[in-house]
């Protein structure tokens, strides 16, 4: 069967390090099942793999893509994109590990994934739309809910207009009546913002109209001071992740003057993967996709997500 896996991983060129072509068809363990493979969806983490820095279980070739969007017995699914793991506590951490990273990537003809993890596809989407939902929607879904408390009366602010995880979050707390402000250096990404249902969107650094209940912060360095300056008493910032760094200095007196919450996040459970589809489908929400590229054109992808260029999540038509 086709699909893209990692060549030769390398930090300079991860682009290039895609490769498309036959690998072995998988075979189910038991308890899992076959699926066609519709569309997929990539994120950060696939970078990661091709760089080196994320190494997969087993042998290769190892496939990439944590997201997709399937066929089964002739029923749509989205595939939930995390195992369970064991720490090194020994104790069960309930969405750690990527399929990917277990050696079931998912930008292939044929996928095998855990019976359980196949939640019915929103019949309002397109594969290509469904298939954005299970790491960056899901990342984004657990921050605001999880995390946080989004809803009517709260101000959330977005920082990094753009990305998956911060459309997302744009969109779903929109959906559940909260106020939401972006930050952006794009004027271009800060106007699709606003078509999302952003009420305010501002250059990066800018001061808000007024403080925030919550932080989505997915950049780090580049804005980790401004979403401390721009979080209200009490108020909870949430971190994903750091497109510019995993490293950023802490105000502590801000922090403990004002009580503020600072909170990791990664990915979400089972249960809550289930309320997001749900969620979704009741609200008639639509995932900003980006743009879409045939398997064989992967790479191409991974070099948009690498430009910065990209609005929404960056999809792949796999069949």
């Amino acid at each position: 069967m086709r699909a893209a896996y990692v060549g030769e991983p390398s930090t300079a060129d991860p682009a290039g390090a895609v490769l498309v072509g036959d690998v072995p068809a998988p075979v189910a363990p038991d308890g899992w099942v076959e699926a066609e493979v519709r569309a997929g969806a990539l994120n950060m983490h696939d970078v990661f793999t091709l760089r080196g820095i994320a190494k997969p279980a087993g042998d290769g070739p190892h496939v990439i893509g944590s997201d997709a969007a399937v066929v089964h017995n002739g029923q749509a699914f989205v595939v939930y994109p995390v195992l369970p793991a064991d720490n090194a506590a020994g104790r069960t951490v309930t969405h750690a590990t990527l399929l990917p990273d277990a050696g079931h990537g998912m930008l292939a003809e044929r996928v095998v994934v855990p019976h359980a993890h196949l939640v019915p596809k929103p019949a309002g989407l397109s594969w290509e739309e469904a298939a954005c939902l299970p790491t960056a929607w899901l990342t984004a879904w657990r921050m605001l809910f999880t995390k946080a408390q989004a809803g009517p009366g709260k101000l959330v602010l977005v920082q990094g207009a753009g990305g998956g995880v911060a459309t997302a979050a744009t969109a779903l707390a929109v959906a559940a009546g909260a106020t939401v402000v972006v930050t952006s250096r794009s004027a271009e990404k800060r106007e699709r913002s606003l078509a999302l249902g952003a009420s305010a969107a501002l250059e990066s650094g800018a001061r808000l109209p007024q403080l925030a209940d919550i932080v989505v912060e997915t950049v780090g360095p580049a804005t980790f001071e401004h979403s401390m300056l721009s979080t209200r008493a009490g108020g909870t910032i949430v971190v994903c992740g750091g497109s510019t760094g995993f490293t950023a200095p802490l105000h502590l007196a801000r922090l403990f003057a004002r009580e503020v919450t600072v909170s990791g996040s990664t990915m979400g459970t089972l249960e809550e993967f289930r309320d997001l589809v749900a969620f979704v489908d009741g609200h008639g929400i639509r995932p900003a996709v980006d743009s879409t590229a045939d398997l064989a054109d992967a790479g191409r992808q991974v070099g948009r997500m690498l430009a910065g260029d990209a609005f929404g999540k960056l999809c792949v038509r796999v069949s």
